[in-house]
């Protein structure tokens, strides 16, 4: 049993888990019952976890991309840890967890992983580009000088006289019907 602390602000973490299970007992193991059992969330002793961020992953499914190539590619896995574990993490046969830091939903607690899953390892996601530099086109600054704005469409005086024209064309037709 290994025991994981979670900090509930940490936003750009990813932790790998191996699932030493058969096949056919992955999908019951991995996926919250109807009447809220949820195997996985018990054998990470985890107080809150969002199954939406949960992903599972058969290795065999990938093909012949590693699996730290996926790691990688669909959650931005890097960092040193990541670099000397990638031997390992593409040596795994079988069945991973993947759970990026929003799988916790921003609760700190602590994680006693327990079989059949096996921490292999948690590393940083490439961090998100900050935004880019002002734009400083004139398109970009907008005009908020001079008097009022263009009437925008729909509001000429011909299409209201014409709206009216035919409400009163509806209710002549209306009156006559009644008569």
């Amino acid at each position: 049993m290994i025991t994981l602390e979670i900090n509930g602000s940490e936003t750009d973490t990813v932790r790998l888990f191996h699932l030493d299970l058969p096949p056919e007992a992955v999908d019951r193991f991995c996926n919250q019952a109807g009447t809220g059992e949820w195997p996985l969330q018990y054998a990470l002793g985890a107080s809150k976890l969002r199954p939406a961020f949960v992903e599972v992953v058969a290795i065999r499914d990938l093909g012949s991309m590693p699996l730290s190539q996926y790691l990688a590619e669909a959650h931005g896995a890097t960092g040193p840890e990541f670099r000397a574990a990638q031997g390992d993490i593409d040596a795994l046969e079988g069945h991973v967890v993947i759970l990026p830091a929003q799988a916790f939903d921003h609760t700190s607690q602590t994680l006693t992983v327990a079989a059949p899953l096996y921490h292999v390892g948690t590393y940083g996601e490439t961090k998100a580009h900050g935004a880019g530099p002002k734009l400083r086109s004139d398109s970009a600054k907008g005009s908020l000088r001079g008097g009022a704005a263009a009437p925008g469409p729909g509001s000429s005086r011909m299409l209201r006289l014409l709206v009216a024209a035919v409400a009163a064309a509806i209710l002549i037709v209306i009156a006559y019907a009644l008569l």
